[in-house]
C-alpha cells in the first residue's frame, strides 16, 4: 500500500468513526465500506475490520457495563455458539467474488437498517433460549466470515423482536461484537498467519474519531442527517462490491 493510499484510507476511517460514534454505532460496516470503496484487498479487509471492532467494542463494553445496562441472562444464549463459530468463520477464507457479494449484501442491509426507525420502547420479553442460541450461531459464523462482528444483526434483532430495550440491547451487542471479533481474528490469524500492519494506523484514526464523534454527537450533530449520509456511503460500497 502506497503512503498516499494509506493516508486517504486513514482519513476515511477517521471521518466514518466520527459519524458512527456520534449516533452510537460501533461502525464495522462503515469501516468495511471505506476499505471497499478504496479497493483494499479482501484478504486485508476482514482482519482489519475485526481489529477495529475490538477497539470500539472494548470501549462500548466498558461504558455500558459501568452504567449497569448489561444483562448476562440476555447475553449468554446468543454468545454460546456465536463465539466458537466466529472462530470458524474467521478461519475460512472465501473466494474473492463470494466474499464481495456477501459483504456487499450486508452493507446494503446495513444501509436499510440505518434508515429504519426503531420500534417504540415496550416491556421486553425474554427470548426463547433455543431460538436465541440458533440466531447467535448463525450471526457468529457470518460475523467471522465477513469481519462485521455481528452487532449489525444482533441489535436490530433484539429491538424488533422486543427482546430488549435500547440500552440493554446496545450493552449486550457491544460485548457480543468484542468476543466475536477476538474469536474471528484468532481464526483468521490461524488460517492466514498474516497481519495487516497498516491496521495499527487505522486503529489510532478510529479511536480519535470515536472520541470526537461521541463528544460532538451529543451536542451539535443531527443524527437523522448523519444516518442518511452513512446510508449513502454503505449503498455505494455495497453496490461496488457486488458489481465488481
Amino acid at each position: 500500500m502506497t503512503p498516499e493510499h494509506l493516508a486517504l484510507l486513514t482519513v476515511g476511517i477517521f471521518f466514518v468513526a466520527i459519524l458512527y460514534s456520534s449516533v452510537g454505532h460501533a461502525g464495522a460496516s462503515g469501516y468495511i465500506a471505506v476499505m471497499s470503496i478504496l479497493s483494499v484487498a479482501p484478504a486485508s479487509i476482514k482482519p482489519t475490520a475485526l481489529i477495529l471492532n475490538i477497539l470500539v467494542a472494548s470501549i462500548g463494553t466498558f461504558q455500558y457495563w459501568r452504567a449497569g445496562h448489561f444483562s448476562w441472562r440476555l447475553f449468554w444464549p446468543f454468545a454460546l455458539l456465536s463465539v466458537p463459530l466466529a472462530f470458524v468463520g474467521g478461519y475460512v477464507n472465501l473466494p474473492t467474488h463470494t466474499f464481495k457479494v456477501i459483504v456487499g449484501i450486508i452493507l446494503l442491509c446495513s444501509a436499510v437498517l440505518l434508515l429504519l426507525r426503531p420500534p417504540g420502547e415496550t416491556n421486553a420479553v425474554e427470548p426463547p433460549r433455543p431460538l436465541a442460541i440458533t440466531f447467535g450461531a448463525g450471526i457468529g459464523l457470518l460475523s467471522g466470515l465477513t469481519g462485521t462482528g455481528g452487532g449489525i444483526f444482533l441489535t436490530p434483532l433484539l429491538l424488533f423482536m422486543h427482546w430488549a430495550k435500547a440500552k440493554p440491547a446496545a450493552a449486550v451487542s457491544a460485548l457480543f461484537i468484542l468476543l466475536n471479533s477476538i474469536s474471528g481474528l484468532a481464526g483468521n490469524m490461524s488460517s492466514t498467519r498474516q497481519f495487516p500492519t497498516f491496521a495499527l494506523v487505522l486503529v489510532a484514526a478510529a479511536g480519535i474519531g470515536g472520541v470526537v464523534g461521541s463528544y460532538y454527537g451529543s451536542r451539535r450533530f443531527d443524527p437523522v442527517l448523519i444516518k442518511r449520509a452513512l446510508a449513502v456511503v454503505l449503498l455505494i460500497a455495497g453496490t461496488k462490491l457486488i458489481l465488481t
